[in-house]
C-alpha cells in the first residue's frame, strides 16, 4: 500500500463515525481548523442531531429530546455564536423559574436556594412540606457531619447516593437529591459517581467541611470574584440556576441545521452505518461501511458514536481499549408529549416542571412544562407536557409500546396536575442506550481510554459518554478531539 504517498485530491481525508452533536461539531472544528481537507460524516440513522429532535406542528415548537442548554458552561453559546445564531437564542419564560416535586400525590415546590445538593436558604428549607421535622432537623445537622476518610485523594470518589445520604440525611437524598439527580442522568444514584457527576461537592466539603460552611463562605465579602467584595449579597436562590438555560427560537433543531449547513456538501452520509474500522500503515485508517459500499481510506477518524458502538470498532485491533469502552453503561428513556388546552389542567403549573422520587413508586421519572419553560415555543391557550420514563431503575419501560406510554402519561398527569379528557396531540420518542451512566470510578476509567487513545495515530473519540453528557459538554469534546487530531496531522508533516 502506498500509505505514504498524498491521495489523488491532495486533501487530508477524514471521518466522523456518528452524526450527532458531538459528531456533527467534531467535524465543523476540523473544517475550520484545516483549509485542505475532505470530510465524511458517516450516521448510521436517516437524520442528524441524535437526540437533538424538534418536530414542528403549526405553531407548535415539540422538543423530542434535549430541549435547551446551560450557558454557564459556554462551550454551546460560543458554538452558537461562531455559526451566527446569536439573535436567536432564546431564554427560558420569567415566571416560575424553579422544579416541582412530588410528595404523596402532590407537587411542592422543591426548596428556594436548594440546588442539587447544596442547601443554601435556611428559612426557606425549614418552612418547606417537602421534608418532615425529623429530615429538616437532620439536614440542619450537617456541618456536624465528620468527613470521610481520603477526600484529600485527588482520585477520591464515591456515589451519590452515599455522599447525600451522609451529609444530608436519608429523607433529603430521597425526597430531593435522588429525584434531581435522576432528572438529569435516569440513573441510579447508589451506583452514579460523585467526582464525575458533581466534583462541586467534593470540593465543597474537602475546603471547608461542610456543604452548608461552602454556602456561607461564598456569600461572605471578599470571597466573591469578579465583582465588588463588599456589595451585599442575597441568599441564592434556584431561579439563578433555571435562568441559566437557553434554546434558539424554531428550536434545537436550528443549531444542528447550522452545524450540517456548514459542512461541505455530500460530507454528511446519512444511513451508513460502519462494520469496521482498520488500522493502517503511517497512521492512516481505512472504513468499510455495514451496506456493501466499498472501503474508503482516511489519514484520521474521529469516532464519535456511543462507547459501545466505538468498542465493536475498535477490539479487533485493542481489545484492552475496547474492554474499557464497554465499562460504560447505557440507559434508555421514553419522552411522551401531550399537547392540551390549558383549560384542561386543574394545576397552576407554577414551576419549569416536575421531578418524581422512586419512594413514590410512580412508573414516570419527571414531567416538563414546555410551555412554562419555553413560552415562545407554545401557542397562548396550550399546555405541553412531557413525560419522561425509563432509566436504570425502570429499563422496561422503554419496550411498551406508544398506546401504553401514551395511556401511562395520562393517568399520571390526571392524578398529579388534574389533566382531564384527551390531549389535542400526542407523541412518543424512545432514546435507547442514549444517555452513559457515569459509575463510581468513572473519572479514573475515562482517563485510562484517553491514554490508550492517545497510543494511535489519527484516532480521537468524542461524545457523551467520557466528561459530561450535557450539550456544552459534547461540544467541549467535540473541539478537543478535533484539536487532537488536527495537532497530530501536523505532526505527521502530512499537511
Amino acid at each position: 500500500m502506498a500509505d505514504s504517498t498524498p491521495y489523488p485530491s491532495g486533501a487530508i481525508r477524514v471521518a466522523v463515525i456518528g452524526g450527532g452533536i458531538s459528531g456533527l461539531a467534531a467535524a465543523y472544528f476540523i473544517r475550520r481548523s484545516l483549509s485542505r481537507v475532505e470530510l465524511r460524516v458517516l450516521e448510521a440513522s436517516d437524520r442528524l442531531g441524535g437526540p437533538l429532535h424538534t418536530l414542528r406542528s403549526g405553531e407548535l415548537v415539540l422538543e423530542q429530546g434535549a430541549d435547551s442548554f446551560l450557558i454557564k458552561t459556554p462551550y454551546a453559546l460560543d458554538l452558537c455564536r461562531e455559526l451566527g445564531l446569536a439573535d436567536r437564542l432564546v431564554p427560558t419564560g420569567e415566571k416560575f423559574r424553579r422544579a416541582l416535586v412530588v410528595r404523596g400525590g402532590k407537587l411542592l415546590p422543591v426548596p428556594d436556594g436548594f440546588v442539587l445538593m447544596k442547601p443554601q436558604n435556611l428559612p426557606a428549607i425549614m418552612s418547606s412540606p417537602v421534608l418532615s421535622l425529623a429530615g429538616k432537623l437532620r439536614l440542619l445537622a450537617e456541618p456536624l457531619m465528620r468527613s470521610r476518610r481520603g477526600l484529600d485523594d485527588p482520585a477520591y470518589d464515591e456515589s451519590v447516593a452515599s455522599f447525600a445520604t451522609r451529609r444530608l440525611g436519608r429523607e433529603a437524598f430521597e425526597r430531593l437529591v435522588e429525584p434531581l439527580v435522576a432528572g438529569i442522568y435516569v440513573a441510579d444514584a447508589r451506583k452514579l459517581s460523585l467526582a464525575a457527576t458533581f466534583p462541586e461537592f467534593i470540593e465543597a466539603e474537602r475546603t471547608h467541611g461542610s456543604l452548608w460552611r461552602s454556602c456561607r463562605a461564598a456569600r461572605l465579602p471578599g470571597k466573591r470574584k469578579g465583582r465588588d467584595a463588599n456589595a451585599p449579597t442575597a441568599a441564592p436562590t434556584s431561579a439563578a440556576r433555571y435562568g441559566q438555560f437557553v434554546t434558539l427560537e424554531g428550536g434545537l433543531r436550528v443549531l444542528v441545521d447550522a452545524l450540517a449547513a456548514a459542512l461541505p456538501a455530500g460530507a454528511a452520509r446519512l444511513g451508513t452505518p460502519v462494520r469496521r474500522l482498520e488500522r493502517r500503515a503511517a497512521g492512516r485508517w481505512t472504513i468499510t461501511p455495514a451496506g456493501g459500499e466499498p472501503p474508503e481510506h482516511f489519514d484520521g477518524v474521529v469516532v464519535a458514536a456511543s462507547t459501545g458502538c466505538a468498542a465493536s470498532l475498535i477490539r479487533p485491533w485493542d481489545a484492552e481499549l475496547a474492554s474499557r469502552l464497554e465499562q460504560i453503561q447505557y440507559a434508555s428513556s421514553a419522552v411522551v408529549t401531550l399537547v392540551y388546552r390549558r383549560d384542561q389542567i386543574a394545576h397552576p403549573l407554577d414551576g419549569f416542571g416536575a421531578v418524581v422520587p422512586a419512594v413514590e413508586q410512580r412508573p414516570i421519572v419527571a414531567a416538563s412544562f414546555l410551555h412554562v419553560k419555553l413560552p415562545t415555543h407554545v401557542p397562548k391557550g396550550l399546555a405541553v407536557i412531557r413525560v419522561f420514563s425509563g432509566g436504570v431503575l425502570h429499563p422496561e419501560t422503554v419496550d411498551r409500546d406508544d398506546q401504553q406510554l401514551i395511556a401511562t402519561a395520562k393517568q399520571q398527569l390526571a392524578e398529579l396536575v388534574g389533566a382531564s379528557g384527551d390531549p389535542r396531540e400526542t407523541h412518543v420518542a424512545r432514546w435507547r442506550n442514549s444517555m452513559p451512566q457515569y459509575e463510581v470510578g468513572h473519572v479514573q476509567l475515562a482517563s485510562e481510554i484517553e491514554r490508550r487513545v492517545a497510543a494511535h495515530d489519527g484516532l480521537q473519540l468524542a461524545g457523551n459518554g467520557y466528561h459530561g453528557v450535557g450539550i456544552p459538554h459534547c461540544i467541549h469534546t467535540a473541539r478537543a478531539a478535533a484539536q487532537r487530531l488536527v495537532n497530530q496531522l501536523k505532526a505527521s508533516r502530512r499537511l
